[in-house]
């Protein structure tokens, strides 16, 4: 390698060539634009800047089918990148980059020629095959852009532009991503706060539609723990895990909690316990599966007491329905599983009499002997078994499950403590005490 440096000239150095072919072009890559050959040759490529964005274009319209199903606009839009792109090399061979040594690199700006929407309109993927087709339409036309003895030089400073404007490509989609990422955790945690608050559905639809949710039913909402670090490295385990399985995911850090909304899976259950390893240890409580987002907070505020009320129940599966959780949920004082225990079992025992409340009664008071509370009823054990069955045929409970004894016993006593809503129906009462049992019934009310 030649150690003597060219002749010094004033201003920046210029060398368009490509060090590390042979020293005599390295020579001459280094001579000033106004005064060597490879002036001569960057006056040819800015004279050609027009002519060579035109026949990249023409080129992109010929192989790249997804190119012609472009709007006009965005089309115009890859023309003027492609002249800046024209422009850049010159800039850029000025500024030395052609050196195999240099460090120079190509300016972001060759893309500001399009505005931002051209980024979210074409993929990273689909810009390097343009940038390869233009690439392509430089390399054949070197012949006719080089001046004469430049031609291996310049081919070779093509080459490495090329790299560096990929790389240049690659910089502004991972500052778009991460703009966009940023945003859009933003966005999602809002949304997660209106579904927890309770937000009208106009103010879900406007968020979740900005996030390009498509409401695939049915959603419900997870709740667990959240395994701690960035929020966006969190998300991006859930996001993952969620496109391997085929869901929609709406996530959100809220202090230590882990809420993700899925929509479109079958079995919300079994697709949160795929993607357990998003949330840290600890519970994790899945609210029930409602139409669409509107209905979401149900499932939400669901899923946030069973939460709260999971550590009462040690053995729980993981993930557990909020629904297996009611009878801990109503001792945590929540209003919904207190008023559902009340109704849909204790009101439902009265309605179907046949004994099975006095039944039930007997049943638990003997420790869940069946023996036992035959003797205390007076009927044979036959009697009991059959009365025991129809309490789990009306209820959903079974009084023979040691789980589901333990939500009967519950539902008994919240139900004896409000013996007015249950008792009678509030069809039959008089409009006053009407408006005061719905009140009662209000899941809002606090215990």
């Amino acid at each position: 390698m030649t150690s003597a440096p060219g002749p010094a000239v004033a201003g920046p150095p210029t060398g368009a060539g490509v060090d590390g072919l042979l020293t005599t072009c390295q020579a001459r890559a280094v001579r000033t634009p106004e005064g060597g050959e490879l002036a001569a040759t960057l006056r040819r490529i800015e004279r050609s800047a027009g002519a060579l964005a035109t026949a990249s274009v023409a080129r992109m319209d010929e192989t790249l089918p997804w190119f012609r199903a472009l709007p006009a606009d965005q089309r115009s839009w890859v023309m003027l990148v492609a002249q800046a792109g024209a422009r850049s090399l010159v800039q850029w061979l000025r500024d030395g980059g052609g050196t195999a040594d240099s460090t120079q690199e190509v300016s972001d700006e060759v893309f500001a020629a399009a505005p931002q929407a051209l980024a979210r309109s074409i993929t990273l993927q689909q810009t390097v095959a343009l940038i390869k087709v233009t690439i392509d339409v430089v390399e054949e036309q070197v012949s006719q852009l080089a001046a004469e003895g430049e031609e291996q030089l310049l081919r070779e400073a093509v080459l490495r532009f090329s790299r560096e404007i990929a790389f240049a490509a690659a910089r502004v989609y991972a500052r778009a991503a991460e703009s966009r990422g940023a945003w859009d955790a933003r966005l999602q945690a809002l949304l997660v706060d209106a579904l927890l608050r309770g937000d009208s559905p106009d103010v879900l639809a406007s968020r979740a539609a900005a996030l390009g949710w498509a409401d695939a039913p049915p959603v419900a909402v997870a709740v667990g723990r959240s395994p701690g670090g960035e929020v966006s490295a969190v998300l991006h385990v859930v996001y993952r895990q969620a496109r391997r399985i085929g869901v929609e995911v709406i996530g959100g850090v809220h202090g230590d909690r882990l809420v993700i909304v899925l929509g479109g899976a079958a079995d919300p259950l079994s697709a949160t316990g795929e993607l357990l390893g998003a949330f840290g240890d600890g519970p994790v409580v899945v609210g029930p599966a409602v139409p669409s987002l509107d209905e979401a907070t149900e499932s939400a505020r669901a899923a946030l007491s069973g939460f709260r009320a999971a550590p009462a129940w040690p053995t729980a599966p993981r993930p557990v329905p909020a629904a297996d959780l009611l009878p801990e949920r109503a001792l945590a004082g929540d209003a919904e599983a207190r008023r559902r225990l009340r109704h849909d079992v204790y009101a439902t025992l009265v309605r179907a009499g046949g004994e099975l409340l006095e039944t039930l009664d007997a049943f638990l008071a003997a420790g869940g002997t069946l023996e036992s509370a035959a003797r205390a009823l007076f009927v044979h054990p036959n009697t009991v078994r059959y009365r025991l069955r129809r309490i789990a045929e009306v209820t959903g409970f079974s009084p023979l499950s040691p789980r589901d004894a333990f939500a009967l016993q519950v539902a008994l006593t919240v139900g004896r403590l409000d013996p007015v809503v249950t008792a009678v129906p509030t069809q039959t009462l008089a409009p006053a005490a009407r408006k005061s049992a719905q009140s009662s019934d209000d899941p809002r009310r606090s215990l």
